[in-house]
């Protein structure tokens, strides 16, 4: 899925992106994480980056 094109304005898609990419790495901080639990979040993570284009 594309970001769609704004013009410089802040959409809520932009703000819901980030959003999500917070609460993921608020995940992964948490200690009772298994290896496993945080190799997913980090895939997660990295595709959400990847949407908004700052991979």
């Amino acid at each position: 899925m594309e970001k769609p094109k704004t013009g410089g304005k802040y959409t809520c898609y932009e703000y819901r992106e980030e959003m999500i990419l917070l609460g993921l790495q608020k995940k992964l901080s948490s200690p009772e994480l298994t290896p496993e639990e945080k190799k997913d979040l980090l895939i997660e993570i990295a595709k959400v980056e990847k949407q908004m284009g700052i991979d």
